[in-house]
């Protein structure tokens, strides 16, 4: 175990892979050429429609050992990925790591899987069921969790090789066009599936509504898809809303996110151009809505809105207050049904939207990211991996991808959840480190970092409730009383990978 520039001790080895331990957010630099796929020709009238999910599975060539993928745009109505693995058992193979784009509560079905070695490591962000159990020491499943932006960048540079990607294909035809806009089963946005349609070795595209050639607008090309299938449902899409879509009624959320308006506000970055992204949480919206309410009465045109897209945004779309949306994944049906007619609501790939090995991702075009936590530290570092319990509940997302690159990166939550204070002296895991975290906004006060100094000034004269960290930590903390510390086994169950591929923290199984 070796101390990073955190303090947080990590190894150097993990699951027989060696990982450089954190820096900082800028200097790690890539170390290797771009990972690529075999080139292949097939014969002109070669046919790739092999039959169900069990025919596409051997003609993938998957063995013992091998890496699989598949994507998230159905988030917690996604049916593939259990379907996959239960084929993969009935078949015999054994040792496959998942390197999904996300695993969500659903995949619990998994579980007996894991437990009889057919699943033995996860690659991927962990919801749930999954991670909790992993957190316990009851489940023997390493896990290396990415943002969304890593993850895209550990595909491209080949650190995670995918020997098979899955990718559920709403609107397919059987030379493997495919997109994910319409049909029964629409998601939208596949911009998480790109990265692994380009360079996992095979691809296999898996569709529940089967058109006639060409299958267009094409998202995902026939020239990168291996074979086809189909089955008899994908998934179920009213289930890609998995939290709220509507804008907090709670008065200590409308407090939050009045204070985090007035950031903005007193930024100066609200002018014609603002870019913009906010999350899918009561009081991201209640920010969101500030933020349309300033850009009408300004008259502000604004440039872009990105990350996952709700109907809210599209709404900001069609009134004029944004030219474009960049959207990586639709979080409900409204974008699903917007992405599909509107040319300036367009889809782009995870690397497209937040890899920092590229020649320039979406994120660093941001002029303001709404992000939530659940804890944030004194020296503003964020956790939204782990709960106060110690368990491994959530995935990273794209949070330490958008406070990165961001101009202004501003955290909202409650000062107190579940009567437990959400600033404290050192968080449980740090997922986003505070170097790149600008203010933190709760309805009892505001924290600017130091490397803001003139924001604090401006929000001071504006008479906002500006306190310092500490300080406002000591209030929180004469309420619920300091957090008792967590107590932890020597055994790291995984990693939390920040978005160059360094080792930011590590997650130890939580002691009974």
């Amino acid at each position: 175990m070796v101390k990073n520039s955190l303090g947080r001790l990590v190894p150097e080895v993990f699951a027989g892979k060696t990982y450089t331990p954190y820096k900082d957010p800028w200097s790690l630099q890539p170390h290797c050429k771009r990972g690529t796929r075999d080139i292949k020709r097939i014969d002109h009238n070669a046919k790739k429609l092999v039959g169900n999910l069990r025919d596409g599975i051997i003609a993938s060539g998957l063995k013992d050992g091998m890496t699989i993928s598949t994507h998230h745009a159905l988030r917690n109505g996604d049916h593939l990925l259990n379907q996959l693995v239960k084929e993969i058992d009935a078949l015999g193979i054994r040792d496959i790591k998942i390197a999904s784009s996300s695993v969500h509560a659903i995949h619990s079905e998994i579980i007996p899987y894991i437990r009889k070695g057919v699943i033995t490591g996860l690659e991927c962000g962990v919801n749930g069921m999954i991670g909790e159990l992993i957190s316990k020491g009851e489940l023997d499943c390493p896990v290396v969790v990415r943002s969304h932006g890593g993850r895209a960048r550990s595909l491209i540079t080949g650190e995670v090789l995918v020997d098979v990607a899955f990718l559920a294909a709403p609107y397919c035809d059987e030379y493997g066009n495919f997109n994910g806009f319409y049909g029964p089963s629409a998601c939208g946005s596949l911009g998480y599936a790109i990265p692994d349609s380009i360079h996992a070795r095979k691809v296999v595209a898996v569709t529940d509504n089967l058109v006639p050639y060409p299958a267009v607008p094409v998202g995902i090309p026939q020239s990168v898809v291996d074979f086809v299938v189909t089955v008899k449902s994908l998934g179920d899409p009213k289930k890609i809303v998995s939290t709220s879509t509507r804008i907090t009624t709670d008065p200590i959320g409308l407090q939050t996110a009045k204070y985090a308006a007035m950031v903005i506000e007193a930024s100066g970055l609200m002018k014609d151009g603002f870019s913009f992204q906010t999350g899918t949480g009561g009081i991201s919206l209640a920010v969101a809505d500030h933020v349309r309410n300033m850009m009408r009465k300004g008259k502000i045109k604004g440039s872009f809105g990105c990350g996952g897209i709700t109907g809210y945004f599209v709404d900001m779309l069609q009134e004029g207050l944004f030219r474009a949306l960049f959207d990586v994944q639709c979080f409900d049906l409204k974008a699903v049904e917007s992405i599909g007619r509107n040319q300036n609501h367009q889809e782009m790939s995870a690397s497209m939207y937040a890899s920092p090995f590229n020649a320039g991702a979406v994120v660093n075009r941001l002029d303001c990211v709404i992000l939530s936590a659940t804890e944030v530290d004194v020296d503003f570092n964020v956790n939204v991996n782990t709960e106060s319990t110690g368990y491994l509940l959530h995935n990273t997302g794209g949070h330490s991808d958008c406070a990165a690159g961001a101009k202004l990166s501003i955290i909202v939550a409650p000062a107190i959840r579940g009567r437990l204070p959400i600033i404290r002296d050192r968080v449980t895991t740090v997922t986003t480190p505070g170097e790149t975290i600008g203010v933190i906004v709760t309805e009892r006060g505001i924290a600017v970092n130091d490397k803001f100094p003139e924001l604090k000034e401006e929000l001071i004269k504006r008479r906002a409730p500006v306190k310092d960290i500490r300080q406002l930590r000591d209030e929180i903390y004469a309420i619920t009383g300091a957090p008792r510390p967590l107590e932890f086994e020597d055994k790291v169950v995984g990693l939390v990978e920040y978005r160059d591929g360094s080792i930011i923290d590590a997650i130890r199984q939580v002691k009974k």
